[in-house]
């Protein structure tokens, strides 16, 4: 469970701005605020039901959009690439430049 709550949350990030308000509110209350399904349905005067479609609705949707754009998978590579390049550079004869470059590199995450 922990696994798909850290992935939805990453897709959350990279995707909320698609989502309608109220999808955001759901997720974000659920995902990030570790609220319940019973707590956000009071919350918004809705049944439990109606909570758990949409938020298993904008899960899905969630996927899709990162099925299109990549944009977790890519900050993910990414970050593994980092990793290796600092691996590389901790070699004392690498260029000063080169290490700069990767610093500029990981401040833009």
């Amino acid at each position: 469970m922990l696994e798909k709550t850290t992935r939805m949350n990453y897709l959350f990030d990279f995707y909320q701005s698609l989502l309608t308000p109220k999808q955001r509110s759901y997720m974000s209350l659920y995902y990030l605020d570790d609220y319940s399904l019973g707590e956000i349905a009071e919350e918004f005067e809705v049944s439990r039901q109606a909570v758990y479609d949409n938020i298993k609705r904008t899960e899905a949707m969630l996927e899709e959009y990162e099925d299109k754009l990549l944009l977790l998978k890519k900050f993910q590579d990414r970050k593994l690439l980092l990793v290796k390049l600092k691996d590389l550079i901790s070699n004392e004869h690498v260029h000063e430049e080169v290490k700069q470059v990767v610093e500029a590199i990981e401040k833009l995450e």
